[in-house]
């Protein structure tokens, strides 16, 4: 294991120039082509009398159907109720969970980041303890925004940073140590709240990089985050210059891995995240098989105006049901201006039941 040193320090901070918030893809469109003209009918000495309106013809205005981009506004296909033939998708068929699973009856509110950088994530840009005030703060007001879905906060560490260069291990990517895990694993008990361990796996394999979190991962309140912006092995190229992908085989390897620890462990269902943002972010998505010892949210991540995080959220989420639906939030006005409110993100359908403020 290559834990951070002095000098891994640096190769971090190098890192952090990378664009780590994954800039928000629209999704594909075309435009319709125009219809010929119709040619013009003949002048009829009389006018036609109105036909007398009948029990089969709808006389009442019709809500206009529902629609993505800029200007749909509340129309837009993501809300619920909008007219889309998505919604009857959601949700999707899944297994039967043990009693102390965290979703659905909770919703997950996660403060993402890492405490070497203040450009990360709000996990790092606050001291310690302003930090979980802020948590505090955002876990009450969706506890009273939404009071039938208990809030369970969460602390989501970048425990593995991509890298823009190879460094000692070669897979372009550094592992934090154990020691920074323990600490933000200890600010998290200090509230109640889980831990999720995100990593970033460059040109390794879930396989190479799973086992050395397994230790974390083997208490009843560590869980999961998995990145496919920064995963290599199958698009190639170098983390932050191109954007990677995994695919339902990859996915399928993590639900196994944390699977295999609850059963050996008897531990409560693991939550795995998954961050997807473009279309080739996660392929053969149909493929994922279930296991009712992990519970897998695909989260929509990026940042960008609230219509543009809806139309992503309408292609990479809803449209492609896997299981859970979870959402990012950024905090800084540069990345999602103007923030999208509590109260439209829980418009959407499916409602996310984790939520991510990075």
């Amino acid at each position: 294991m290559h834990d951070i040193t002095q000098a891994a320090r640096r190769v971090l901070t190098t890192a952090l120039g990378m664009t780590l918030g994954a800039t928000l893809l629209a999704p594909n469109t075309s435009a319709a082509q125009s219809a010929p003209p119709t040619p013009p009918k003949p002048a009829s000495a009389k006018p036609a009398a109105p036909k007398p309106a009948t029990a089969s013809q709808d006389t009442t205005k019709r809500r206009p159907s529902g629609a993505l981009g800029s200007q749909a506004g509340d129309r837009h296909l993501a809300f619920r109720g909008t007219g889309s033939d998505l919604d009857s998708l959601w949700p999707p068929k899944m297994p039967t969970y043990a009693a102390n699973a965290l979703l659905p009856n909770k919703r997950i509110i996660a403060f993402y980041g890492n405490p070497l950088s203040t450009r990360m994530g709000i996990l790092g840009e606050f001291e310690p303890q302003e930090m979980l005030r802020k948590l505090d703060e955002e876990v009450a007001e969706w506890n009273k925004l939404d009071p039938k879905t208990p809030v369970q906060p969460a602390l989501h560490l970048i425990a593995e940073v991509a890298n823009p260069h190879p460094g000692p291990s070669g897979k372009y990517r550094t592992r934090m140590d154990s020691a920074m895990i323990e600490k933000v694993y200890g600010w998290a008990k200090s509230r109640n709240a889980v831990l999720f361990l995100d990593i970033q796996i460059g040109t390794s394999t879930l396989q190479e990089e799973l086992p050395w979190i397994e230790k974390f991962l083997m208490r009843p309140d560590v869980h999961l985050g998995i990145d496919p912006e920064f995963a290599m092995k199958r698009t190639g190229g170098i983390p932050g210059k191109r954007v990677g992908s995994y695919d339902a085989e990859d996915i399928n390897v993590a639900i196994r891995f944390l699977g295999n620890l609850v059963e050996k462990h008897n531990l409560p269902p693991k939550v795995l995240v998954v961050h997807r943002f473009t279309q080739r972010g996660l392929t053969n998505y149909k493929n994922i098989k279930l296991d009712p010892r992990v519970q897998v949210v695909i989260q929509m991540d990026g940042f960008g105006a609230p219509w543009l995080k809806r139309d992503s959220y309408y292609s990479y989420v809803k449209k492609e049901p896997v299981q859970f639906a979870g959402w990012k939030q950024f905090t800084k006005p540069k990345n999602d201006n103007p923030r999208t409110s509590r109260e439209a993100i829980l418009r959407l359908w499916p409602v996310p039941l984790y939520i991510q403020l990075q």
